[in-house]
């Protein structure tokens, strides 16, 4: 064999064998750093809403079904509805696979309360956590009832971790006094990553994804990171709190500019857009439900047979029928009862500006308003005036008291004397004709 020929052959042989040796470390080493296995990744950001649940639902659920070895939830949230988190908590602890909360910059509020339903949580070193009070929608300190129900939350949260449920309590509870922690009474805990190390509240701090992977031992493991579609995007946004009233007012206002125009025409459309979207967003959100669907479809169709039928039963029952179709939608009553008041008195508003300025000449209103007036000018009279009568004498044909019927010139005409009785087969002479009104005087 030629030794040329040989050469190659043996360079071919130790570029095989480094291959398969090659091949073998890295099983060996996916073995031993999570090779095989598929990790879901899913964001926690934004708000916590009812939107918000629906993404976490769908989600989770396809990790289930792709056999996800671990759930890792990124989160960077400021909070949000207690009910949303309260059921987003709920569905994390009911995963039977591994979770893990990697807090990426904060995990305040309702976001604390979903970080403890986790199996482990990281944080990176600029993250935060905690500041969980409870507050209302306009800014203010909710009911010792919903504080107490909140705080209980919490405890058990931190309870079903393995957590000390002190630190839990304090990041709802201003009045616990934890100075170690730069908490004085008065201020609602929050926790950095240190701290949350220190109390046993979090696992480990890590800079990034890549560095979490390796501490829970898959960085080799398959990763399938989750995204926001277009639908869910749009829906967490429309169910905002902020942004619901909003979409009610553009709606009502919208409509009510369009009864005062002629046709359809832009205002319309915004405001049947804006409930559309309304209920688009409740409905991926899974807010809203068909029965929500077909009692607007009922209301809406009710209001237009108001047009056509007399009474006003139908557009009161039609109106009725859209506010009950909204209530079904919402994800909180009192939420909505704003956000209708709101809309309701932008509609107040609307109308009586647009009742001064244009009145009842233009819009739907010029079709079921009769604007037609039989004046005499256009030569409408109601009964003819007698003018030719006046200077005319006659015979009283009945007594006057001081109406009654007179002969003139064999013209029997409903008359009037001038204030004096006059007795039957009188002459008379007219002095006086006021529209229909002949007067009379005795000769």
């Amino acid at each position: 064999m030629p030794r040329k020929r040989l050469t190659i052959y043996l360079l071919f042989i130790m570029v095989v064998l480094s291959l398969l040796l090659n091949q073998g470390n890295i099983f060996v080493h996916a073995d031993t750093e999570g090779g095989g296995k598929l990790v879901y990744v899913i964001p926690i950001e934004h708000n916590v809403e009812r939107g918000l649940e629906a993404f976490l639902a769908r989600t989770t659920k396809e990790a289930i079904e792709d056999g996800a070895d671990h759930i890792i939830f990124e989160i960077n949230t400021p909070g949000g509805s207690v009910e949303a988190a309260d059921n987003i908590g709920t569905l994390i602890a009911d995963l039977e696979v591994p979770t893990t909360s990697f807090i990426i910059s904060q995990a305040l509020s309702a976001g604390s309360y979903i970080a403890l339903h986790t199996d482990t949580i990281y944080m990176t070193p600029r993250a935060t956590m905690g500041a969980s009070g409870i507050i209302n929608s306009d800014g203010t300190a909710a009911d010792k009832k919903a504080q107490s129900a909140w705080l209980k939350a919490m405890t058990s949260a931190a309870e079903a971790g393995g957590r000390d449920p002190l630190y839990a309590r304090a990041m709802a509870d201003s009045s616990i006094d934890l100075p170690e922690l730069n908490a004085p009474k008065g201020e609602f805990l929050t926790l950095t990553p240190k701290e949350a190390v220190q109390v046993g509240y979090a696992e480990g701090i890590v800079d990034d994804r890549t560095e979490l992977l390796y501490e829970l031992g898959l960085s080799n493991a398959r990763v399938v990171e989750n995204k926001v579609s277009f639908a869910e995007g749009l829906a967490r946004f429309i169910t905002n709190p902020i942004v619901v009233p909003i979409l009610l007012s553009l709606a009502s206002l919208g409509l009510i500019v369009e009864i005062y125009s002629p046709g359809f025409g832009v205002p319309g459309t915004i405001g049947l857009i804006s409930l559309v979207l309304f209920f688009y967003g409740h409905v991926v959100a899974g807010l809203a439900g068909m029965e929500a669907i077909i009692l607007l479809l009922i209301g809406v169709a009710m209001i237009i047979a108001e047009f056509f039928v007399p009474g006003g039963i139908l557009g009161i029952l039609g109106v009725g029928a859209i506010i009950g179709s909204l209530f079904m939608s919402g994800a909180n009553i009192s939420e909505m009862v704003m956000s209708v008041a709101i809309a309701f008195l932008v509609a107040i508003i609307a109308t009586v500006i647009l009742f001064r300025r244009i009145g009842l000449d233009k819009g739907i209103f010029r079709h079921v308003i009769l604007r037609e007036r039989t004046t005499t000018e256009l030569g409408y009279v109601s009964n003819q005036n007698r003018l030719d009568l006046i200077g005319m004498e006659g015979i009283s044909a009945t007594a006057l008291r001081p109406s009654g019927v007179a002969l003139i010139r064999e013209e029997r005409v409903d008359v009037v004397s001038d204030g004096s009785f006059i007795p039957i087969n009188r002459p008379i002479k007219v002095v006086k004709v006021e529209g229909v009104r002949v007067v009379v005087r005795e000769l």
